[in-house]
C-alpha cells in the first residue's frame, strides 16, 4: 500500500528550471512529497483541489502573472501555502504577494533553492510544531503521536479494502 504524501506544484516557465528544481526537491524530500510540474498558471490552476498543500509559483509566466494566479490558487482552496519564486525584487510587488496569502516570497538567485527548500521544511513538519507549541508535549513525542495516528490511518484504510 503506498501512503499519501504532500502534493507539491512548482509553476514555471522555465522548464530547464523546472526540471533541476524538482529533482533538487525529490532527492531532500524524497517520497514525503509529490511533486508535479506547469508551465503555466492556467494549466496548474485546473489540478489544484483541496489536496494541494504547496505551491512553489514563479512570477513571471507566460499569460497572466504570478500574483493573479495566487489569488485563484487562494480562492479554490485557501488553505494551500504558496511560495512566490521570483527573480523580481521590487518590494512593492512582494507586500501586494503576501497580502494575497503567499506564505513567501523568494527572490531567485544562489541561495534561493536552500530557501525553498527550508520553507517547504517548515511547512511540512508545522504539525510536530504546533504538538510541541499547544500540549507542551516533546518533538519525539509529537512525532510519536503523528506517527502512531498516520500508522492507525493506514491500517484502518487497509481493513476498509478487505472484502
Amino acid at each position: 500500500m503506498e501512503t499519501q504524501g504532500l502534493n507539491l506544484f512548482i509553476v514555471d516557465d522555465n522548464k530547464s528550471m523546472v526540471a533541476v528544481l524538482k529533482t533538487y526537491l525529490s532527492n531532500k524530500f524524497g517520497v514525503s512529497v509529490n511533486i508535479s510540474t506547469f508551465y503555466d498558471g492556467e494549466s496548474c490552476l485546473e489540478k489544484v483541489n483541496k489536496q494541494t498543500h504547496i505551491v512553489i509559483l514563479d512570477y513571471f509566466l507566460n499569460g497572466r502573472n504570478g500574483l493573479e494566479i495566487l489569488k485563484s490558487i487562494k480562492a479554490l482552496n485557501p488553505k494551500t501555502e504558496v511560495i512566490m519564486l521570483s527573480s523580481n525584487e521590487d518590494i512593492a510587488l512582494a507586500v501586494e504577494i503576501f497580502r494575497e496569502g503567499a506564505t513567501d516570497y523568494v527572490v531567485k538567485g544562489p541561495s534561493s533553492w536552500k530557501k525553498v527548500t527550508k520553507l517547504v521544511n517548515k511547512i511540512i513538519t508545522e504539525p510536530i510544531r504546533a504538538m510541541v507549541r499547544e500540549f507542551g508535549i516533546s518533538k519525539f513525542m509529537a512525532i510519536f503521536f503523528l506517527t502512531f495516528i498516520a500508522m492507525g490511518a493506514v491500517v484502518f484504510y487497509a481493513l476498509q479494502m478487505i472484502p
